[in-house]
């Protein structure tokens, strides 16, 4: 990813070292207290805001290299979480056999699909807040028969612990099938809809996020993202 296009200057110098992936914004204080950081060939200060021409530099005495991002499209199956596994439970890593990335949001244990790995801590609130609206699609199997009323239901709104559950868009596929697209990401929000509907899950499975979408991966699989994907994808994010 190219950072110049998170950067929104003139911008305070520990944020700005923080989305070049030199460190944490507590960190990069840390590295400028301690004199490890020039501006221009001089010390860099605390709550210095850095201009587009300005030259950082952090010094070779700090030990910091350059971070590489990555970024992957992974299959869940069900019965993986994807955080604070139980003593009995496997999450993502167990598969993947990497700690050194983690999941982009949730995917409930029961739900399988879609979840976007990655070392980019940058891109964790453009993805998953709200206010971007970005959509997540997801096939759904429930036991009952699917009517256009409950189309109308899940579009309007279901009400559910105080909370507005809305879908942007439901296409009924079959007769108990159908295709939700949700722009927001609440805790459980299809299964809690549904329930508000009165229908009941059979099958949840996410296919897309955005621009990436599941594909041809099966359950357990994962694939890295790049070249034109990653670019299309990194862009709609900001």
């Amino acid at each position: 990813m190219n950072e110049e296009d998170l950067i929104d200057y003139p911008i305070r110098i520990n944020r700005y070292l923080e989305l070049k992936g030199v460190a944490t914004r507590r960190g990069a204080d840390d590295l400028i207290a301690e004199g490890l950081v020039l501006v221009n060939g001089k010390t860099a200060v605390l709550g210095y805001k850095v201009n587009k021409n300005d030259k950082v530099e952090v010094s070779p005495k700090a030990g910091i290299k350059e971070k590489t991002f990555e970024y992957f499209a992974f299959y869940k199956p069900r019965g993986i979480v994807t955080h604070s596994p139980q003593e009995d439970e496997r999450e993502i890593s167990d598969l993947t056999k990497r700690k050194d990335i983690f999941p982009l949001g949730r995917l409930d244990k029961e739900s399988e699909g879609l979840i976007l790995l990655t070392n980019d801590g940058r891109i964790t609130d453009r993805l998953l807040n709200p206010k971007y609206e970005h959509e997540k699609e997801y096939e759904v199997e429930v036991k009952e028969k699917v009517s256009p009323m409950h189309k109308k239901i899940l579009e309007g709104g279901v009400i559910s612990l105080r909370e507005m559950l809305k879908a942007k868009h439901v296409e009924i596929t079959g007769p108990s099938t159908m295709t939700i697209l949700l722009t927001e990401g609440k805790k459980h929000q299809i299964r809690r809809m549904l329930d508000g509907a009165h229908l009941t899950v059979k099958s949840l499975k996410r296919v897309r996020v955005m621009n990436i979408k599941l594909g041809k991966l099966r359950s357990g699989e994962w694939r890295a993202i790049g070249g034109q994907e990653l670019k299309d994808f990194l862009a709609m994010l900001y």
